[in-house]
């Protein structure tokens, strides 16, 4: 008797495949996790500076509001990460179970979070070196 020969048209067969797509989702979350985390941050910032000229004496100076739209666009855009994650995850785990090949195309999820976070990154450049800051 012997044994079946492996098949590697399977790839759902391979419990590393399901092992590696727990892997993306829980980088995933910690991505999520990280931009709502400094969004929080971002978001008391002003509030910080506010204090911290109260406690100098100084007359606060009214803030723009800047801090407070980023840190909670950047809370928000970790709540969507996380859950286009894991619908991400849902749909991939389908597949496998369903013996379907994973075929590699970029992952929309990436590349729309890096294009998101490159735009607040110029945008707080430009506010940065802007004569009013």
């Amino acid at each position: 008797m012997s044994a079946p020969a492996p098949t590697s048209d399977l790839p759902a067969a391979d419990p590393r495949v399901a092992f590696a797509a727990e892997r993306t989702l829980l980088a995933w979350i910690r991505t999520g996790l990280a931009l709502m985390g400094f969004g929080f941050v971002v978001a008391r910032f002003g509030l910080f500076l506010q204090e911290l000229a109260a406690i100098q004496d100084k007359v606060p100076q009214p803030g723009s509001g800047l801090s407070l739209g980023i840190g909670a666009g950047l809370l928000l855009l970790g709540v969507a990460v996380m859950l286009l994650a894991a619908g991400q995850h849902v749909l991939v785990m389908r597949r496998l179970r369903r013996g379907e090949p994973w075929q590699f195309s970029p992952s929309a999820l990436g590349v729309g979070a890096a294009v998101i976070l490159a735009g607040i990154g110029l945008a707080l450049l430009a506010k940065l070196f802007s004569p009013t800051f």
